[in-house]
């Protein structure tokens, strides 16, 4: 496993599940769902489908200190600050260049820091045969998940023909990405059993991945290779960061790459999935009352129904005669919102990011 690396992306301002989330203390560095937070879950998720020192985690300046903290049985160097958020594709480069300085023939899997999975040995098994697919042959993995319904909240993956060669699990060419459908369409790639979610997980090896930016964003490459050289000159990896990494292209890695590579394969996932993008998604991972409200932490709902209720405080939230509300309680904060407003949370944090007396509770 001396070939085998995981990085895991670290980054985000934790916008829609403020006030709980917050600049500083991101989604995941919080227990959203499950009792530990869920980088921490990410992390004991691995478990020891590669040594602890071929683990990484990308994140930023703001949170990496809190994130060594969480994570002591990871290498402190491990953990890298991007100096500016860049987007995916200057990410995917900085963790080639990670990769490739402990081992140029080496195979890494991206994953994000915030998904919850439970079935840790489905997600190793479907570990395992990204890092033999992707060790083997010159292709981009990617790993699809089956969709349960028609979401249209993520990216699909259209699938082609078949890799016979992996009967364990199964893997496909890709014919295509497409982005976030209206609902129509979403049901119909459902319905046609040809599509996966994109989740935003992939398996490549250093080699493929850095041809891949050489056809298809060169330019990003460069930037990556200039940050090389730095190092090898002896300049500290964070000094060369600085200089370097404000002025890559901010550009996610399916526009840069995945979009345009003919070389890319999915790998139909095994294993549960949820990406818990916004408040309401909490609801699959509580229990809820016989009216539908999810309370967690001290909450009471009378006469009242479809309601969220977070509360981190030591008093009491307590609703009545409300229906499909959304209230989250911190100790300097309070959230009161229509559940049909949830992905606007982050309106809120970039008002209170304007005003001089604000600023402070994001």
């Amino acid at each position: 496993m001396d070939d085998q690396f995981i990085v895991i992306m670290a980054g985000g301002k934790g916008e829609r599940f403020w006030p709980e989330s917050r600049l500083k203390r991101p989604k995941h560095l919080l227990p959203i769902v499950g009792s530990s937070p869920m980088l921490r879950q990410t992390v004991d998720r691995i478990g020891n489908a590669v040594p602890k020192e071929n683990i990484f985690v990308v994140t930023n300046v703001t949170q990496q200190e809190a994130i060594r903290e969480m994570c002591p049985d990871l290498p402190s160097e491990n953990i890298v600050a991007e100096p500016v958020g860049r987007d995916t594709a200057p990410a995917v480069g900085l963790s080639m260049l990670l990769v490739k300085q402990k081992n140029p023939n080496g195979v890494f899997t991206l994953l994000p820091a915030d998904h919850v999975i439970h079935d840790s040995e489905g997600f190793q098994k479907c570990l395992q045969t990204g890092f033999d697919l992707a060790g083997g042959s010159d292709v981009l993995v990617t790993i699809g998940i089956a969709p349960t319904h028609p979401a249209t909240g993520y990216g699909y993956i259209q699938k082609g023909e078949a890799l016979d060669r992996f009967e364990a699990q199964k893997a496909f060419k890709v014919k295509r990405f497409v982005e976030k459908p209206d609902l129509a369409i979403a049901t119909d790639y459902v319905e046609s059993g040809e599509y996966y979610w994109n989740a935003g997980m992939f398996v490549w090896s250093v080699k493929a991945i850095e041809s891949a930016f050489s056809k298809h964003n060169p330019a990003l490459l460069q930037g990556i290779e200039k940050i090389e050289k730095s190092i090898a000159d002896g300049q500290s990896l964070a000094d060369a960061l600085d200089v370097v990494y404000p002025n890559l292209e901010r550009i996610s890695i399916d526009f840069s790459v995945m979009e345009k590579a003919e070389n890319v394969v999915t790998i139909e996932s095994t294993f549960d999935w949820d990406d818990v993008g916004e408040w309401p998604a909490i609801e699959r991972h509580g229990d809820k009352d016989d009216a539908g409200n999810l309370l967690s932490g001290l909450g009471m709902a009378e006469d009242a129904s479809n309601n969220i209720v977070f509360n981190d405080g030591k008093r009491v939230t307590a609703l009545l005669g409300v229906d499909d509300l959304i209230v989250v309680h911190t100790e300097d904060a309070t959230l009161v919102c229509h559940r049909s407003k949830a992905q606007d949370i982050k309106k809120i944090v970039k008002t209170l990011g304007s005003g001089a007396n604000t600023e402070k509770f994001i």
